[in-house]
Protein backbone atom coordinates (compact mmCIF):
# COMPACT_ATOMS: atom_id res chain seq x y z
CA UNK A 1 0.00 0.00 0.00
CA UNK A 2 1.41 3.51 -0.84
CA UNK A 3 0.03 6.59 0.03
CA UNK A 4 0.61 10.14 -1.11
CA UNK A 5 -0.39 12.53 1.00
CA UNK A 6 -0.10 17.29 0.79
CA UNK A 7 -0.33 18.92 3.45
CA UNK A 8 -0.77 22.89 2.97
CA UNK A 9 -1.20 26.06 5.11
CA UNK A 10 0.08 28.97 5.78
CA UNK A 11 3.61 29.19 7.50
CA UNK A 12 3.09 28.99 11.80
CA UNK A 13 0.01 26.44 11.26
CA UNK A 14 2.32 23.41 11.91
CA UNK A 15 2.32 21.95 8.39
CA UNK A 16 5.77 20.35 8.48
CA UNK A 17 5.72 19.54 11.60
CA UNK A 18 2.48 17.02 10.84
CA UNK A 19 4.42 15.77 7.48
CA UNK A 20 7.58 14.72 10.13
CA UNK A 21 5.43 13.35 12.40
CA UNK A 22 3.76 11.06 9.68
CA UNK A 23 6.98 10.62 7.96
CA UNK A 24 8.43 9.43 11.50
CA UNK A 25 5.61 6.84 12.11
CA UNK A 26 5.72 5.36 9.09
CA UNK A 27 9.32 4.52 9.92
CA UNK A 28 8.69 3.47 13.06
CA UNK A 29 5.98 1.02 11.64
CA UNK A 30 9.04 -0.20 9.55
CA UNK A 31 7.44 1.37 5.63
CA UNK A 32 9.37 3.43 3.58
CA UNK A 33 8.93 7.16 3.60
CA UNK A 34 9.61 10.87 2.09
CA UNK A 35 9.10 13.54 3.38
CA UNK A 36 9.21 16.93 1.11
CA UNK A 37 9.09 20.80 2.79
CA UNK A 38 8.44 23.46 0.47
CA UNK A 39 8.25 27.26 1.82
CA UNK A 40 6.85 30.11 0.48
CA UNK A 41 8.99 33.31 0.64
CA UNK A 42 8.34 33.86 4.50
CA UNK A 43 8.24 31.35 6.82
CA UNK A 44 5.46 32.48 9.60
CA UNK A 45 2.34 33.93 7.88
CA UNK A 46 3.59 32.84 4.27
CA UNK A 47 2.76 29.48 2.17
CA UNK A 48 4.03 26.26 3.44
CA UNK A 49 3.34 22.48 1.84
CA UNK A 50 5.15 19.23 2.14
CA UNK A 51 4.68 15.93 0.01
CA UNK A 52 4.60 12.38 2.52
CA UNK A 53 4.88 9.14 0.97
CA UNK A 54 4.17 6.58 3.04
CA UNK A 55 4.62 2.96 1.19
CA UNK A 56 5.23 -1.05 2.22
CA UNK A 57 7.35 -0.48 -1.47
CA UNK A 58 10.40 1.34 -2.53
CA UNK A 59 9.65 5.08 -3.39
CA UNK A 60 10.64 6.02 -6.48
CA UNK A 61 10.27 9.59 -6.29
CA UNK A 62 9.11 11.89 -2.83
CA UNK A 63 7.08 14.31 -5.63
CA UNK A 64 3.49 14.64 -6.07
CA UNK A 65 2.19 15.41 -9.12
CA UNK A 66 -1.05 14.88 -10.11
CA UNK A 67 -0.66 11.16 -7.88
CA UNK A 68 -2.04 12.27 -4.74
CA UNK A 69 -4.04 10.17 -2.31
CA UNK A 70 -4.76 12.69 -0.05
CA UNK A 71 -4.25 16.51 0.69
CA UNK A 72 -4.63 18.31 4.22
CA UNK A 73 -5.44 21.87 3.50
CA UNK A 74 -5.48 24.60 6.18
CA UNK A 75 -6.06 27.78 4.05
CA UNK A 76 -8.31 28.78 1.11
CA UNK A 77 -4.97 29.29 -1.02
CA UNK A 78 -3.74 25.61 -0.31
CA UNK A 79 -6.78 23.83 -1.06
CA UNK A 80 -6.88 26.02 -4.81
CA UNK A 81 -3.44 25.18 -5.66
CA UNK A 82 -3.53 21.21 -4.17
CA UNK A 83 -7.06 20.06 -4.87
CA UNK A 84 -5.65 19.26 -8.35
CA UNK A 85 -2.81 17.25 -7.71
CA UNK A 86 -5.24 14.35 -5.84
CA UNK A 87 -6.05 11.38 -8.07
CA UNK A 88 -10.24 10.84 -8.69
CA UNK A 89 -11.08 9.52 -5.42
CA UNK A 90 -8.25 11.08 -3.49
CA UNK A 91 -9.50 12.30 0.00
CA UNK A 92 -9.39 16.28 0.48
CA UNK A 93 -9.38 17.09 4.35
CA UNK A 94 -10.41 20.68 4.77
CA UNK A 95 -9.68 23.03 7.39
CA UNK A 96 -13.71 24.22 7.47
CA UNK A 97 -12.85 26.65 10.66
CA UNK A 98 -10.84 28.73 7.74
CA UNK A 99 -11.76 27.61 4.30
CA UNK A 100 -15.52 28.30 3.39
CA UNK A 101 -15.98 27.41 0.24
CA UNK A 102 -16.25 23.89 -1.60
CA UNK A 103 -13.81 21.63 -3.77
CA UNK A 104 -14.21 22.75 -7.82
CA UNK A 105 -13.92 18.98 -8.20
CA UNK A 106 -16.67 16.64 -8.37
CA UNK A 107 -14.46 13.21 -8.53
CA UNK A 108 -12.70 13.80 -4.89
CA UNK A 109 -13.90 12.84 -1.51
CA UNK A 110 -13.76 16.47 0.62
CA UNK A 111 -14.18 16.06 4.50
CA UNK A 112 -14.38 18.86 6.88
CA UNK A 113 -12.99 19.44 9.88
CA UNK A 114 -13.49 22.77 12.31
CA UNK A 115 -9.56 22.07 13.46
CA UNK A 116 -9.64 25.47 14.97
CA UNK A 117 -12.61 24.97 17.09
CA UNK A 118 -11.59 21.73 17.85
CA UNK A 119 -8.18 22.90 18.80
CA UNK A 120 -9.47 25.23 21.36
CA UNK A 121 -11.81 23.44 22.84
CA UNK A 122 -8.66 21.88 24.00
CA UNK A 123 -7.41 24.63 25.10
CA UNK A 124 -4.34 25.08 22.75
CA UNK A 125 -5.10 26.35 19.33
CA UNK A 126 -1.93 25.04 18.19
CA UNK A 127 -2.71 21.97 18.25
CA UNK A 128 -5.35 22.48 15.01
CA UNK A 129 -2.92 20.58 12.77
CA UNK A 130 -2.83 17.26 14.84
CA UNK A 131 -6.62 17.95 14.70
CA UNK A 132 -6.09 17.95 10.83
CA UNK A 133 -3.42 14.97 11.15
CA UNK A 134 -6.06 12.52 13.44
CA UNK A 135 -8.69 13.09 10.71
CA UNK A 136 -6.14 11.61 8.04
CA UNK A 137 -5.47 9.26 10.24
CA UNK A 138 -8.28 7.68 10.60
CA UNK A 139 -9.59 8.21 6.79
CA UNK A 140 -6.68 6.59 5.19
CA UNK A 141 -6.06 3.89 8.14
CA UNK A 142 -2.25 4.23 7.46
CA UNK A 143 -0.35 4.63 10.74
CA UNK A 144 -1.52 4.52 13.85
CA UNK A 145 -1.88 6.86 16.13
CA UNK A 146 0.26 5.49 19.08
CA UNK A 147 2.90 5.78 16.34
CA UNK A 148 2.70 9.07 15.58
CA UNK A 149 2.63 9.89 18.95
CA UNK A 150 5.97 7.68 19.48
CA UNK A 151 7.53 9.58 16.67
CA UNK A 152 6.07 13.20 18.29
CA UNK A 153 9.12 12.53 21.12
CA UNK A 154 11.61 11.35 18.68
CA UNK A 155 11.14 14.67 16.65
CA UNK A 156 10.59 17.15 19.20
CA UNK A 157 12.14 15.49 22.25
CA UNK A 158 11.91 14.44 26.00
CA UNK A 159 11.42 18.19 26.35
CA UNK A 160 8.28 18.07 24.70
CA UNK A 161 6.78 14.70 25.69
CA UNK A 162 4.78 16.62 28.49
CA UNK A 163 2.84 17.57 25.51
CA UNK A 164 1.81 13.79 24.01
CA UNK A 165 -1.40 13.89 26.23
CA UNK A 166 -2.80 17.00 24.73
CA UNK A 167 -1.61 15.98 21.27
CA UNK A 168 -3.07 12.63 21.94
CA UNK A 169 -6.26 14.55 22.23
CA UNK A 170 -6.52 16.23 19.26
CA UNK A 171 -5.68 13.09 17.19
CA UNK A 172 -8.50 11.59 18.66
CA UNK A 173 -10.66 14.46 18.15
CA UNK A 174 -9.58 15.14 14.39
CA UNK A 175 -10.26 11.36 13.87
CA UNK A 176 -14.19 11.68 15.46
CA UNK A 177 -14.97 14.76 13.10
CA UNK A 178 -14.46 12.30 10.25
CA UNK A 179 -15.88 9.02 11.54
CA UNK A 180 -19.17 8.24 9.41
Amino acid sequence: MEQKVIMAGFGGQGIMAIGKLLAYAGMLENRNVTWMPSYGPEMRGGTANCAVVVSDEEVGSPLISRDGTAAIVMNLPSMTKFEKELVPGGKLIINKSLIDAKPTRTDIDAYYVNANELAMELGNAKVANMVMLGAYLELAKLIETESVLQAFVKVFGEEKSHLVPLNKEALLKGAEAVKA
